[in-house]
């Protein structure tokens, strides 16, 4: 692994809910290959991989991690909050974890984007935040996990603007390894006969466009095509043990590609 040697090496996780779990997967693999980051960038599902990596966690402990949470629990469920599920309720998974401890206390120095949402702005967390704090705020998805409060600020999932942060990283390292879980399904043309359906096809397209430019600000990127198969909120621990498994198996196949 000589390339890798003496650079300053990022690692980019995108969004993606449980699919996220396929970047615990790829983190597997480069593990195996001696390859680790000076600096992670993460959204949303890459946010909560990132941080849990960063604190120390490995791969494996993050798919436990991820299966010891029921996602649709009904204490998770709220009526007075603009959201299916209060992102306060789970808190307490991560305090478990961090305690009280800043994003900058994390072993690997990290960035966690998060969008505000009555400024309309893209807030990237690096310090002087709790580290749990910064993991809910960027994992808020909009419409079904309420918006979650810091220092008085409303903050929701940070792929409304910045579902790839590789750009955050593109002047900090020598070489980037963006893990992208996020791919557009394929679909046949029978299944655009709805306006909502080519609705929500057309503002698939444009947010896939605006983020995989961000590619270029990669020299890998890993991008797992067979997790169009997968739903956003999968809660089925095999198969979110299939969706760790393709995260390294497309890891592998994208590495030796590039560099034999």
């Amino acid at each position: 692994m000589s390339i890798f040697q003496a650079q300053r090496i990022g690692f980019v996780l995108s969004g993606g809910g449980t699919k996220g779990l396929a970047h615990a997967g790829a983190l597997q693999y480069l593990e195996e290959q001696g390859i680790r980051p000076a600096v992670i960038s993460g959204t949303s599902a890459g946010s909560i991989v990132g941080a849990l990596y960063a604190w120390g966690k490995k791969p494996e402990e993050i798919l436990d991690f991820f299966k010891s949470i029921y996602f649709f629990h009904w204490t998770h469920f709220t009526l007075k909050k603009p959201g299916l599920i209060d992102s306060n309720s789970f808190k307490k998974y991560f305090e478990a974890l961090f305690g009280n401890a800043l994003i900058q206390d994390s072993q690997i120095p990290l960035y966690i984007t998060a969008t505000d949402l009555v400024k309309g702005e893209l807030k990237i967390f690096e310090s002087e935040v709790p580290l749990a704090d910064a993991v809910l705020a960027s994992s808020a998805f909009p419409g079904v996990i309420s918006p979650h409060i810091i220092n008085g600020t409303m903050y929701s999932d940070g792929g409304i603007l910045n579902h790839f942060p590789a750009d955050i990283l593109a002047d900090e390292c020598d070489f980037i390894i963006g893990i992208y879980v996020s791919p557009i399904e394929k679909i046949e043309a029978h299944q655009l006969r709805s306006i909502k359906a080519v609705t929500t096809r057309a503002f698939d397209l444009l947010y896939a466009h605006t983020h995989m430019q961000k590619f270029g600000n990669c020299d890998l990127v890993i991008e797992p095509e067979a997790l169009c198969n997968y739903s956003t909120f999968e809660t089925n621990k095999s198969k979110m043990d299939e969706i760790f498994q393709i995260g390294y198996d497309e890891a592998k196949k994208r590495f030796t590609a590039q560099f034999g």
